[in-house]
């Protein structure tokens, strides 16, 4: 039965709210039931196990272990990953999802009036907590790691393709865009680029890490892989980053640098949400290659051929960059504990400090 959880200050938009949880017993003990069920609401609406764990707030490698651990624990399937059609809910999933939904919506009505009282007795006596910062970023293992394992920094993330993330900021749906381009990018190239969303007077730049983007094969590189156009001259089947994303754009210019077509390869139309779930879809055996970080070929153990070293970092507004939160973000990403994960991590170099400036400083 759905049981009463401690309320919090979570918002500054609002009170602390009265919430509740599913206890399921011994059965899933050492499970948090909440973030199972947001991971599986997610799965239902999404259709793919790497953009229902960004929703969900984790990485694809967390939500590949929590479902295995429950299903373990459970006896029963909650998901189904199908070569080509990727991850949707078992009969079994579904029901959970459902049962989940009607009972928030019983609750509801329960929760209402105490939930008034509770806004009634905290108003006089509970202060706003400051603004989080929003982080719209292109996805990048690093970072992710960071967030999941004791990031100190109070703020919201979203995992955006890079266009997305700078489309928000500049709509003002972002405090903080991540993005991410190839080094052999001119100063011209990336201010034109740039410029479709941002302003060079309102918008600065902070480069942040080097990282190393190739193919994502087998371990050993079975078909000898040396370029994309090397897949589609062997018609191996391929899974792609989603529309938006810097990695899209990527692949899509080294196609066009060689004269291929999408449709020319298997698998174009797959698509992934994170470097994660290109790898994993790689080690399932769902793809022949992938285009991704090295670092998630590494942590799934498979094969890697280097194609582009690329910059990423972190665009944002003059005002938020000297804030007190906005230094404090910064500073905390620049400081030697990230410094020294980046370094054990391959694939990444950490760039020198330096403080947020002009576009043409993000290339140099």
């Amino acid at each position: 039965m759905p049981t009463p959880a401690t309320t919090s200050a979570s918002s500054v938009r609002s009170l602390p709210r009265l919430r509740w949880s599913w206890d399921f017993g011994p059965l899933l003990a050492a499970v948090d039931t909440r973030r199972l069920l947001a991971l599986l609401t997610a799965l239902e609406a999404e259709g793919a196990l790497g953009k229902a764990a960004a929703q969900a707030g984790m990485s694809y490698r967390s939500a590949w272990g929590l479902l295995r651990d429950c299903e373990q624990a459970l006896g029963a399937a909650l998901v189904s990953m199908e070569r080509g059609r990727g991850s949707r809910l078992t009969e079994f999933g579904e029901a959970l999802v459902k049962l989940d939904a009607a009972a928030r919506e019983a609750l509801d009505v329960v929760h209402a009036p105490w939930q008034k009282r509770l806004e009634d007795l905290l108003a006089p006596v509970v202060r706003a907590t400051p603004e989080r910062l929003r982080l719209a970023a292109s996805h990048d293992l690093a970072l992710a790691d960071w967030v999941e394992h004791g990031r100190r920094i109070r703020f919201e993330l979203f995992w955006r393709g890079s266009e997305e993330a700078l489309a928000g900021l500049g709509r003002d749906e972002a405090d903080i865009a991540g993005f991410h381009v190839p080094e052999g990018w001119s100063g011209e190239q990336l201010a034109l680029w740039l410029g479709r969303w941002l302003k060079p007077k309102l918008h600065v730049c902070l480069p942040l890490m080097r990282r190393c983007q190739g193919l994502i094969v087998a371990r050993g590189n079975p078909h000898r892989l040396a370029t994309l156009a090397d897949a589609s001259k062997r018609g191996l089947r391929m899974v792609n980053r989603q529309r938006g994303s810097g990695t899209r754009s990527l692949i899509d210019q080294l196609l066009a640098a060689n004269g291929l077509r999408p449709e020319s390869i298997a698998g174009y139309a797959h698509e992934e949400f994170t470097h994660e779930a290109i790898a994993a879809t790689v080690a399932a055996g769902q793809a022949d290659v992938g285009f991704g970080i090295e670092a998630a070929a590494a942590r799934y153990d498979l094969g890697f051929v280097p194609v582009v070293w690329e910059r990423y970092g972190f665009a944002l507004r003059q005002n938020v960059a000297d804030s007190l939160e906005g230094k404090q973000f910064l500073a905390r990403l620049q400081g030697n504990t990230f410094r020294q994960r980046l370094i054990a991590m391959p694939g990444y170099e950490p760039l020198p400090v330096g403080v947020p400036g002009a576009w043409s400083e993000f290339l140099t």
